[in-house]
């Protein structure tokens, strides 16, 4: 999937306090397999081994059998594993459920993205895959020239279809028979769109359509244009360097046509847009720093955990105003913004983006409705996160995102954690139509719990910026600190959050998570239930 806006940078963290990034000049060797990753995949190869007997514990019927995705183990001894699920050899859509055990094997709970039976009413599709590719290229046809989501331009060209493959679609509504369809395109303002269609595999009704890119807007060692002078580890092949990271799963940096930064002396960028170096020191250190903070802070070996790097490309399109994360090529993507001076390589920017993929790869939150808000809340909650963690001098840490990109032209922010309602379009607040709004203006709920969690409600100077965060009943909460804050939504995410979880199944996952870390009568965990309400979620 792609996602736009999201920010992502890894460096070591002595370096990232410092603010700058030292250039490794001896020749850096591929690491081995690191020894997390290593137990990760016995865990996985274990659970998979398990796997048909926790669905019969858990009463699945004999046409389904569970996939696990990811293992996560408590220091307890306690295991959680996230599976997808198929029904007759189709993969099952809204199938999801992680399923908790404690020290001893025994399962003690699950959640569920949907509960009640998956099974469809036959496996036999009326219409064929050729019809269902050409009923969804149909239907994306028609949306060109214009856009119902707030953050997309309009689609101008539609291209080709996927082969259309048959699932069941059990994330809403009775289980039914349907196939999935990508069908790609263009936008008008460059961006390349890839919508994911769910059609009935009887009647053709279109049951879901997601665009797998999603924009934002952000910008952008050696010394970048957001990032500074900066201290980045290259790999020295004998005759030049490369901006490729060796110690971090191999990521690295290229430019708009995919050929690797290369250069003599191991001096990368002037600071200026104008070099075409400078806005990839800043994509490099930004994946740095994003692969340092979850490793650091949750002991988590990349984007999937799986100690494989990202890679990130500079320079993209022409005047695109514009960053996005994508899955298929499991890479990061800037533009340059308008006239090609302004790229979005600010490492909020990267830390945002970057996050989509960590979301991929644990809950899978569905870019719709309040799940989709919540996974682009997560964005910009980590984001933010990555930004206090890099803590670099020419970029102050706070709860804005996207403040130096100056998109809107007047010198503001795309969004405010504190109050996200001063951007024009965010919702403060939970209310039954919060869903309805397009998923960066949803998720102001999510980022506005995020802030009071982290810092409480009124008014209060951070590092040199005013806030003034308010409450929907009017009382005060007091925060337990950024910190907490960011270890509760990390575990609500990749252990108990499925693809649908909304605003209400979000609470129960925070509180189940500060439970889990800090026990059931902590301060964190009273914390957690008082910011929610300020919130207007009970």
């Amino acid at each position: 999937m792609k996602r736009s806006l999201a920010l992502g940078a890894a460096l070591s963290a002595s370096a990232l306090l410092a603010g700058a990034i030292q250039v490794g000049a001896g020749m850096a060797q591929a690491a081995p397999a690191p020894a997390a990753a290593q137990q990760r995949a016995a865990l996985v190869a274990q659970a998979s081994s398990e796997a048909p007997a926790t669905a019969r514990q858990l009463g699945l019927g004999a046409q389904e059998q569970l996939v696990v995705k990811d293992v996560l183990t408590d220091a307890d001894g306690s295991r959680h594993v996230r599976f997808e699920r198929t029904f007759g050899g189709l993969p099952v859509l809204g199938g999801d459920l992680v399923v908790h055990h404690d020290a001893r094997g025994a399962v003690t709970s699950v959640d569920r993205a949907v509960a009640g039976s998956v099974a469809p009413a036959s496996l036999t599709p009326k219409l064929s895959a050729d019809q269902a590719a050409a009923k969804a290229t149909g239907v994306v046809q028609a949306t060109v020239g214009s856009t119902e989501d707030a953050d997309q331009a309009a689609l101008t060209s539609v291209g080709r279809a996927s082969a259309a493959k048959l699932v069941v679609w059990a994330a809403s509504g009775t289980p039914r028979l349907a196939y999935q369809t990508v069908v790609e395109g263009v936008r008008a303002d460059g961006t390349p769109s890839r919508q994911l269609l769910v059609t009935d595999a009887a009647s053709g009704e279109v049951l879901s359509t997601h665009e797998q890119i999603q924009t934002s807007n952000a910008t952008g060692s050696g010394k970048g244009v957001f990032v500074g002078s900066v201290t980045l580890t290259t790999n020295y092949t004998g005759s030049t360097y490369q901006l490729k990271d060796n110690t971090r799963g191999g990521q690295y940096t290229v430019d708009k046509n995919g050929t690797l930064y290369t250069d003599a002396d191991n001096v990368w960028g002037t600071g200026l847009a104008s070099n075409t170096q400078s806005a990839a020191v800043d994509a490099q250190y930004g994946a740095a720093a994003t692969w340092d903070y979850y490793k650091n802070t949750f002991g988590r070996l990349g984007i999937r955990g799986d100690g494989v790097g990202a890679y990130s490309k500079v320079h993209y399109g022409s005047n695109y105003v514009n960053a996005f994360w994508d899955d298929s090529c499991f890479c990061m993507t800037y533009g340059d913004g308008s006239g090609n001076t302004h790229p979005l390589t600010a490492i909020d920017v990267a830390g945002h983006e970057m996050t989509h993929g960590v979301t991929s790869a644990t809950a899978g939150l569905n870019y719709s409705g309040e799940s989709g808000g919540l996974n682009e809340a997560t964005s910009d909650i980590f984001g933010t996160m990555v930004e206090f963690y890099a803590n670099l001098p020419v970029d102050t840490p706070d709860y804005l995102i996207g403040e130096r990109l100056n998109l809107n032209g007047n010198g503001t922010p795309l969004r405010y954690m504190d109050k996200p309602s001063k951007d024009g379009a965010s919702a403060d607040y939970w209310s039954s139509t919060v869903g309805n709004k397009d998923v960066h203006y949803s998720s102001g709920v999510a980022n506005h719990f995020f802030y009071l969690l982290s810092e409480g409600s009124g008014a209060k100077v951070i590092n040199g910026v005013s806030y003034n965060s308010p409450t929907y009943t009017g009382t005060a909460v007091t925060g337990i600190g950024r910190t907490k804050a960011a270890a509760i939504w990390y575990r609500a995410l990749t252990v108990y959050m499925t693809s649908t979880t909304n605003y209400k199944a979000a609470r129960t996952a925070t509180l189940n998570a500060a439970k889990d870390l800090y026990g059931a009568t902590s301060t964190e965990y009273n914390a957690v239930a008082a910011a929610w309400k300020a919130v207007n979620v009970n």
